[in-house]
């Protein structure tokens, strides 16, 4: 097995333990246009749940300037929009993530064959 399969492959199983540096040392260090390949399509993979994570932090701000206070300073009871969706976006997140996770490992694989 080649040492350049072995880096694409690392590039991929880095979401691990390391997933945003190995991919760009490996992109900047590695002269071969593959290996260069999988690191930037796994450094992509691992920026994914890195964005969705900021764009989740916003909603929860949103969130927590939406309840509505009655007149004795308790929350009321309206239920609406901003309150459900953190919950929502931890479930799509989860999942994404656990998508995005069986994905790098399909991959890293992959190379290895």
């Amino acid at each position: 097995m080649s040492n350049n399969k072995l880096l694409a492959a690392l590039c991929y199983f880095s979401v691990f333990f390391t997933p945003l540096l190995i991919p760009v040392i490996v992109y900047f260090v590695s002269d071969d246009r593959e290996v260069k390949h999988h690191a930037k399509r796994s450094l992509v993979s691992h920026l994914v749940p890195v964005v969705l994570l900021i764009a989740g932090f916003i909603i929860f701000s949103f969130s927590m300037f939406s309840f509505t206070y009655s007149m004795d300073g308790m929350p009321s009871g309206n239920f609406g929009f901003w309150q459900l969706t953190p919950v929502l976006f931890m479930l799509v997140y989860g999942l994404l993530l656990i998508a995005i996770l069986i994905w790098n490992v399909f991959q890293g694989v992959k190379v290895l064959k």
